[in-house]
């Protein structure tokens, strides 16, 4: 008996006793209404409606074996590019009615794991990951013990998982091919950590474009920061700012928008002009950089089909456990706004 006070949650016999059917009928309306008459869902309706009920879909899906909820596991929730491409995975989600579980590692590889494990005990119907490390055992670990596992903007030699990715190495030759094209021969990178795989990979393809134009690689004035972030942006700034006047590159390479940011609004309050004293060109393409005072060049990277393509990638995989894995590498675009071009 229910204490006075105390209410207990309404269950499929209290449904099926008000509007006067089975509990076969209930189920039937719960999950295949093309069993049962219209008049009859309409009945069975109501009284859900009038009792308050609400469906427990974790018993559903214990009973059936099977999750209707995947997780994306994303590397900084701070950073528009990464909630972007979550955007895209909640659409393909929401596309094949699931539901999704968003965690954010903030880079932290013991939260990463931390965030694997619950999703695994969850029984997820599977796991996308932006990996702090994209070698980490845990990732082979976890498709071996039954958990689906497709890893978004990074790759990985060996074909083990499915991945999807941006060619950084083109995108960060896009950068600086714009750079020399517009005749300037002294150029800063600004980016890091450098264990960050895309960061050295764009710095690899700035590299390249200097090589191709024949310039020297020592005209790459490399500024590495701690992070990517708008505040080390603005503490990149003042390091050029403080640079000697011979030394001084006329232009800039981030490796992603929210450095390029910051490095504008440093330009902005030390009265910098751009891009006339400093052309700046950052990556990603978020919606801020063309918003920003003075509209960013950037390197565009297709966020949310990046996401989308992933969450496919995925559910294939789970319907088909043999499967090729496959690593889908989409193409950048240079977007050419005011901060080269005045």
């Amino acid at each position: 008996m229910v204490a006075s006070g105390e209410h207990r949650a309404v269950s499929v016999r209290d449904v099926a006793a008000l509007a006067k059917v089975s509990l076969g009928t209930v189920s039937n309306v719960l999950n295949h209404p093309e069993a049962v008459s219209a008049a009859t869902q309409a009945r069975v309706q109501a009284a859900m409606a009038e009792l308050g009920f609400v469906r427990n879909e974790s018993a559903r899906q214990l009973r059936a074996g099977r999750s209707r909820t995947l997780g994306y596991v994303m590397l900084d929730g701070s950073n528009p590019f990464f909630t972007d491409v979550a955007r895209g995975i909640e659409e393909e989600a929401e596309a094949n009615d699931l539901s999704l579980y968003m965690c954010n590692s903030d880079n932290r590889a013991e939260r990463e794991l931390s965030y694997l494990s619950r999703l695994e005990q969850q029984r997820v119907q599977g796991i996308l990951i932006t990996p702090s490390d994209a070698n980490a055992p845990i990732l082979d670990e976890l498709p071996r013990r039954g958990t689906p596992l497709v890893i978004v903007d990074r790759t990985r030699e060996a074909d083990t998982h499915c991945s999807v990715a941006v060619d950084d190495v083109l995108g960060g030759e896009l950068a600086v091919d714009h750079l020399v094209e517009l005749g300037h021969e002294r150029i800063a990178f600004v980016g890091g950590p450098t264990s960050i795989g895309q960061v050295r990979e764009r710095r690899e393809g700035a590299f390249k474009a200097l090589a191709k134009a024949g310039l020297d690689p020592d005209r790459l004035v490399e500024v590495e920061t701690n992070g990517l972030t708008v505040a080390e942006g603005r503490g990149a700034g003042e390091r050029l700012a403080g640079l000697p006047v011979r030394g001084r590159p006329s232009a800039v390479f981030c490796a992603n928008d929210l450095l390029a940011l910051g490095l504008l609004q440093q330009c902005v309050s030390m009265r910098i002009r751009v891009p006339e004293d400093l052309a700046i060109v950052g990556y990603d393409d978020i919606e801020f950089a063309s918003a920003a005072a003075v509209p960013l060049t950037s390197v565009r990277q297709p966020r949310r089909q990046l996401g989308r393509t992933a969450a496919a990638l995925l559910l294939r995989e789970t319907r088909d456990r043999d499967h090729r894995h496959e690593k889908v590498l989409f193409t950048p675009e240079l977007v050419v706004r005011r901060s080269t071009r005045s």
